[in-house]
């Protein structure tokens, strides 16, 4: 496990859903002069898709080195062949990272995705969060828009940022017997201080870094003094998680955790519900967003530790897939995300009772410890015990 690297100089912007989100990426893309690298679970062949995928056609057409990589089980039935055909004809270098030949397949090797999503451009932008490249309006049933943030960041961080996406296209370069390396990795200057913000970027790969992530939110939610705010779409932690947030709460702690109250994957819903007993009892406030679904992934522990990124809290982030968060040590910081969380608590959520979800009907608490156990079980066979 690799300590956080924290580099100051930075200039953090917090971007909500993709509203925020979509603009600012476009016009990086834009001003592309050298490069850009976007990886992405999702990239769908919807209104955000066709807009993004426009943009970085324009670039590869000014001689920009274009690279995307896109998941091959997030992106399945979401990246047509067409379009992958359009980016490749503009000068696009696209990479489908595990791409699913056998959908039905119970191969461990398909648990392990390419989860982050991180754009870098020209090594003085980037962009990290959990916003896939899906018009998050789009949602059918449902209040729009997705729940979600991402951060947009220049400064010496870039420095962390550049060699990571380099590392996977390389990485994934050596994988084809025909790869097109046009200007392998254009030389840029190291981005200067942009600002004065403390950050850094923490990853979860399967070499080198396979718990950076867990970590660093374990020592973070350790040595909280006052207040631990924790929004996350797919929360089933283990036991060590969970007593390193019962054990705050236990010390005069304010743990809020802020969970998808919609149902999405209904076995993780219930897998996760499965889990509310202990925590309530244990002091932990839980509060459940039905406003529209959430996609979040973020944190604010006291008032001056923060992170924005795509990993979610559970088996298939901290131990499978490759994420990537950026953690920020500034008040201001802290307190802007701080206040949206507690808007979307007060304007989208409801609080779980201890006393009410005792007394659920057998049928339930039934369903969710049938499918907790069948995700531990699963895991297990596969090789992946919670810790």
């Amino acid at each position: 496990m690799a300590t956080p690297r924290y580099v100051a100089g930075n200039s953090i912007t917090l971007l909500k859903n993709g509203a925020d989100f979509f603009p600012a990426l476009e016009a990086a893309i834009d001003a592309a002069q050298s490069e850009v690298h976007l990886e992405t679970y999702i990239f769908a062949d919807d209104s955000a898709g066709q807009r993004i995928a426009a943009a970085l056609r324009r670039a590869a057409q000014r001689n920009v080195v274009v690279r995307i990589v896109i998941d091959g089980f997030g992106s399945r039935d979401l990246f047509p062949p067409e379009m992958a055909d359009e980016l490749l004809k503009s000068g696009v270098e696209v990479f489908i990272y595990r791409t699913e030949a056998f959908r039905f397949s119970l191969r461990r090797y398909r648990l392990r995705r390419m989860h982050r999503k991180i754009a870098m451009i020209d090594g003085h932008t980037a962009f990290v969060g959990g916003i896939n490249i899906i018009d998050d309006v789009n949602t059918p049933h449902h209040t729009p828009p997705r729940y979600d943030y991402a951060v947009k960041l220049s400064g010496p961080l870039l420095q962390e940022v550049r060699p990571v996406v380099h590392r996977l296209w390389l990485m994934l370069s050596w994988t084809r017997v025909r790869t097109r390396m046009r200007g392998m990795f254009p030389s840029v200057p190291p981005a200067p201080p942009r600002g004065a913000l403390l950050a850094a970027l923490v990853i979860r790969d399967n070499l080198r870094h396979r718990d950076d992530i867990e970590e660093a939110y374990l020592d973070a939610i350790e040595n909280a003094q006052h207040e631990i705010i924790v929004a996350n779409a797919y929360f089933f932690p283990g036991l060590r998680f969970r007593r390193a947030l019962v054990n705050a709460a236990a010390r005069g702690v304010k743990v809020r955790l802020l969970l998808q109250g919609k149902v999405e994957y209904r076995w993780l819903h219930h897998a996760t519900r499965a889990l509310y007993g202990s925590l309530l009892a244990g002091g932990v406030e839980i509060i459940e967003y039905h406003k529209s679904f959430m996609h979040a992934k973020v944190a604010v522990i006291d008032d001056d530790w923060a992170t924005v990124g795509s990993s979610n809290i559970d088996p298939f982030s901290f131990m499978l897939s490759r994420e990537a968060n950026v953690i920020v040590r500034d008040a201001n910081f802290c307190a802007q995300l701080r206040h949206s969380l507690l808007a979307a608590i007060h304007d989208g959520a409801v609080p779980v009772e201890l006393s009410e979800w005792k007394q659920r009907p057998f049928l339930e608490r039934f369903e969710a410890w049938l499918a907790y156990g069948s995700a531990r079980f699963i895991l297990g066979t596969l090789g992946y015990p919670q810790k």
